[in-house]
């Protein structure tokens, strides 16, 4: 059974920052595609980050590029979302996924957490 649980969510004001973590159990992200989407209120789920096993690549959407940092930790079966330079848009519920390489579509979820940026 794969469980990945996040943390680090909270309120913070816009221009600041906040570090999601993401624990994993019942599978090593060391050998997984990992990602980081989100969700805002009457909003369809969109991608955030992307870590690639195979070559360790990594992808962000067009709107946290250059903010957010997607990273992992192999010892602790940990990826993170570092996020600065916080706005008023990117208050949302995050959820990390992870999944085989190269799968097109992440099979494990995290149950998400809020953040909100006031301005």
């Amino acid at each position: 059974q794969v469980q990945l649980v996040e943390s680090g969510g909270g309120l913070v004001q816009a221009g600041g920052s906040l570090r999601l973590s993401c624990v994993a159990s019942g599978r090593a992200l060391s050998i997984s595609d990992v990602g980081w989407f989100r969700q805002a209120p009457g909003k369809e789920r969109e991608f955030v980050a992307r870590l690639n096993w195979y070559g360790g690549r990594l992808y962000y959407a067009d709107s946290v590029k250059g903010r957010f940092t997607i990273s992992m930790d192999n010892a602790k079966n940990t990826v993170y979302l570092q996020m600065n330079s916080l706005k008023p848009e990117d208050t949302a519920v995050y959820y990390c996924a992870a999944g085989a390489p190269g799968a097109t579509q992440l099979r494990y979820w995290g149950q998400g957490t809020q953040v909100t940026v006031s301005s």
